[in-house]
């Protein structure tokens, strides 16, 4: 969990959540204006962390030399000074300029312009350069050999190693950070069975999230997945699926102005099935409120109307880890399994409720932290017709209920019904592990245990 977490809500800002609470949302203008106390909850994360972990790895944001922003920012190297960490800058090779990005970093960071560090190192005093350890090229693609002389010319210029370059590689079966990847990839395709293919729509949302909750369909063979809000593509679903969103209402609203909303009503009626995930959950009850103008200036909205349901927005953010057991259908054989997923959302539904019953990994939904001590069955989802929804992420990640939804759609189109197929966990290794092998093979690892005080390194 990020101690702080900036997230698009639209033209009203972005929501900064301290710690997983939501603080308030902000231009960002305003959010500068709170930059000690963003500060005092990044450092007060890190000395709780340290007191109990021997290596704390820190992820930056974006270019830690845009100077424009260097007597603001909290999450480079205002934190490498704070920690004392050696960094590690890895560029992107595939944009193209990764020379004059590495050349550029550090000569910006020489001149200690930035009044938290008021040190210069033309003076011999440490900068924020000589945090700077190494370099990692990221994405390449190409002769290596004809690269090398770049390589060495950078070292010579910056007196800083290269220590790896990574190979650009495709659909490495791990998840993205963002959507911004599905700009660069509508559709999916996978071998066909000898079985007719099943086509999944995901609406592809303006503030979409949790857009991974999908990929375990990536490896299923007899299923493709398109990410579109194409009408043609939405009427020759098999299957419709509302994912979340950073701003439910916002997305509901260019659904509803752009006539998707009733493309995705024309192919219900027609028998496609629909699923809404969280956010998408939410859009197809029959009425949201935010009383509080949490995510807009609307008090009430109107859903889409498929569900029996009312979803109500409020300040505190349900972040949990969960196992269900399903206690209603919708199409879809119940799954007597046991199922897992989490749950992080604003705001509670209600109404005919209780596809699912849940129970979280603590009796306090804002403190889940593992240990199964929750009594209750809490309801959740709702079903109608061909119609369902849940606030459970994760949920397609359980093989029996996934293998259960496409049996439900193969059925539909007078096919035989399948076993599972796909161990999705088993996949998640495997690309876990690919990438482990790539960087043992392309980066050296031992240079960077050295500068975190792991002297003794072995390479195999």
């Amino acid at each position: 969990m990020n101690p702080v977490l900036l997230k698009a809500t639209g033209e009203a800002g972005c929501q900064v959540i301290l710690n997983g609470k939501v603080h308030a949302t902000m231009k960002a203008h305003e959010y500068y204006a709170i930059k000690d106390k963003v500060w005092e909850e990044i450092t007060a994360a890190y000395d709780r962390l340290s007191k109990e972990y021997d290596l704390i790895v820190i992820e930056g944001a974006g270019s830690p030399a845009e100077i424009n922003l260097q007597e603001e920012e909290v999450v480079n190297m205002r934190v490498a000074r704070y920690a004392d960490a050696p960094v590690i800058l890895v560029g992107d090779i595939d944009r193209g300029g990764v020379f004059a990005q590495f050349y550029g970093t550090v000569e910006l960071l020489k001149d200690g312009s930035s009044s938290s560090s008021r040190l210069n190192c033309s003076n011999g005093f440490i900068c924020d350069a000589d945090y700077i350890k190494a370099f990692i090229v990221n994405k390449f693609r190409g002769d290596i050999n004809i690269l090398r002389p770049g390589l060495r010319m950078i070292e010579d210029k910056t007196g800083k190693p290269v220590i790896g370059t990574l190979y650009y590689q495709n659909h490495m079966g791990l998840d993205e950070e963002d959507g911004l990847s599905l700009e660069k990839r509508s559709t999916f395709n996978v071998q066909h069975s000898t079985h007719k293919t099943l086509k999944i729509v995901v609406l592809r949302l303006r503030y979409i999230s949790n857009f991974t909750d999908f990929a375990p369909f990536l490896y299923e063979p007899d299923v493709e997945i398109r990410y579109s809000l194409w009408e043609e593509d939405i009427s020759t679903a098999d299957l419709i699926i509302i994912p979340g969103s950073k701003n439910t209402v916002s997305d509901l609203m260019l659904l509803r102005e752009s006539g998707i909303e009733d493309c995705v009503k024309a192919a219900v009626r027609k028998g496609v099935a629909l699923i809404g995930v969280c956010g998408g959950y939410q859009m197809i009850g029959n009425k949201i409120l935010d009383l509080h103008n949490i995510e807009s200036a609307m008090r009430e909205v109107e859903g889409m109307g498929f569900l029996n349901t009312v979803t109500t927005f409020d300040r505190t953010k349900t972040t949990c880890q969960v196992e269900a057991i399903m206690s209603s259908e919708s199409g879809v054989k119940s799954v007597k399994k046991i199922l897992k997923g989490y749950e992080i959302h604003m705001g509670n539904t209600t109404g005919d409720v209780g596809m699912f019953r849940l129970r979280r990994y603590s009796s306090n939904a804002e403190l889940c932290k593992g240990e199964m001590t929750s009594p209750l069955l809490i309801p959740d989802g709702s079903a109608k017709g061909s119609v369902w929804g849940t606030y459970i992420h994760g949920i397609f990640d359980n093989d029996e209920f996934r293998t259960s939804v496409i049996n439900s759609l193969r059925e539909k189109k007078g096919l035989l019904s399948r076993d599972v197929e796909v161990d999705y966990q088993a996949k998640r290794e495997e690309a876990i592990n690919r990438w482990a092998d790539t960087l043992k093979n392309s980066v050296d690892i031992c240079f960077i245990l050295r500068q975190v005080g792991m002297e003794y390194c072995m390479k195999q």
